[in-house]
């Protein structure tokens, strides 16, 4: 039987937004290739797959020193994939990661005619010369929104949140490995226009902006900052030796799915002193349908390494070496009754009672336009409770503002 190929094409839900030409770099050439990244990055869901029966000639390529025959018109990924190499969501041995799979995140880099390309996100050519050895080679990443902020993330601590002016300045990591219909960062997250950087690029952009506003934070968040871990790895080690002042803090926002206890080693040894990791659910019926993982095993993976993550650090590096803050989502949507909310509040508490908690109040955004912010009061409500389960320092996010301890 032969392989089954898709594309993705336009439906009567475009909106004719720009969205996919803009942020979302199609990486064919002229045609679908099928890597699907404007299916997943459509705000209005208006991309779907069909059946792609158009004949695809054999073209021959060069992979780690041996010549191969492969399909055209295809993702680089997809032709390794038909020579037995093996992609994966999570962090394995004897496999690519492929977390993002949008061309954000660089993960899945091999080398591509002497260059590092995503292998998700690049299409096969003709006489291709492939290295899927990228050891020694220089990560990249597209990083964009380097900004100034007021009031920082989950891992900025709450006694600074209150603070006038800018605390904090921060960049923003392209490519996500969650789905959430909620995602509040899809610019950002699903971005494969912009060029990528090298690790010491963009710490020297973002301490340049720490000079220029006058502040000792410096972060990364947004899309899933973690993805490329020898990229990250890298970028908090230049962090840190361009600012080796004492006042100066490294913070990191995290989903913290694929955030393995060798990662929090790596990290925290690279100079990272603030972490936000940011837990969604409790079930995992609930973090499926807050996070948009439809392969059950995946998303139980991604919802126990987070859990995990979070006694991992307050057990080993919590408070002496690092200051954690943890992020939990909330919307009537998600949680009906505090039930659910509560057990995360009382598993968080057995952890540890003094750890700061800031609950997000998730709005209607990208492709969950249909749910009701809460309200300030609704918030307060929350942060009430999640006091009466044992959690002392609890921060509300609210249109009004945060409300802390």
């Amino acid at each position: 039987m032969a392989d089954l190929f898709l594309k993705y094409v336009k439906t009567e839900k475009c909106v004719n937004c720009g969205f996919c030409g803009s942020v979302v770099r199609c990486p064919g050439s002229g045609y679908c290739i099928g890597c699907g990244s404007c299916y997943v990055a459509c705000p209005y869901m208006a991309r779907e797959p069909v059946e792609d029966h158009e004949p695809r000639r054999k073209i021959k390529i060069i992979v780690d020193g041996t010549v191969y025959e492969v399909a055209e018109k295809t993702t680089v990924m997809r032709a390794l994939e038909s020579l037995g190499y093996r992609f994966t969501r999570f962090p394995e041995e004897n496999a690519i990661f492929s977390p993002c799979l949008t061309g954000g995140c660089y993960s899945c880099s091999v080398i591509v005619n002497g260059e590092a390309k995503p292998a998700c996100h690049t299409e096969v050519k003709d006489g291709d010369v492939i290295s899927t050895n990228v050891e020694g080679v220089e990560p990249l990443r597209i990083v964009e929104g380097f900004s100034p902020h007021q009031v920082g993330g989950v891992g900025t601590p709450y006694w600074v949140k209150g603070k006038a002016g800018y605390i904090e300045v921060a960049a923003f990591a392209a490519g996500c490995n969650l789905r959430c219909p909620t995602c509040q960062n899809y610019f950002v997250t699903y971005n494969s226009a912009l060029p990528a950087m090298t690790p010491n690029e963009a710490a020297w952009k973002l301490s340049l902006m720490r000079k220029r506003y006058g502040v000792d934070r410096m972060a990364i968040s947004r899309g899933e900052a973690t993805l490329n871990h020898d990229w990250i790895v890298k970028f908090f080690k230049k962090l840190r030796r361009l600012n080796p002042d004492e006042n100066a803090r490294f913070h990191l926002d995290t989903n913290a799915t694929v955030l393995t206890r060798e990662r929090i080693d790596d990290l925290i040894m690279a100079g990272v002193t603030d972490i936000g990791p940011d837990l969604k659910a409790f079930r995992l019926e609930t973090f499926q349908l807050i996070t948009g993982i439809e392969d059950k095993e995946l998303a139980l993976k991604y919802l126990k390494t987070s859990w995990d993550a979070v006694k991992y650090i307050a057990d080993n590096y919590y408070p002496e070496m690092v200051f954690m803050g943890i992020g939990i989502p909330y919307n009537r949507f998600f949680y009906p009754t505090l039930e659910e909310l509560l057990k995360m509040g009382e598993k968080i508490a057995s952890i540890d009672p003094d750890v700061q908690v800031c609950v997000l109040d998730y709005r209607p955004e990208f492709r969950r336009r249909e749910i009701v912010q809460p309200t300030p009061k609704e918030m307060l409500r929350v942060k009430e409770a999640l006091n009466g389960v044992g959690l002392r320092k609890v921060i509300v996010q609210t249109i009004a503002g945060h409300f802390g301890p």
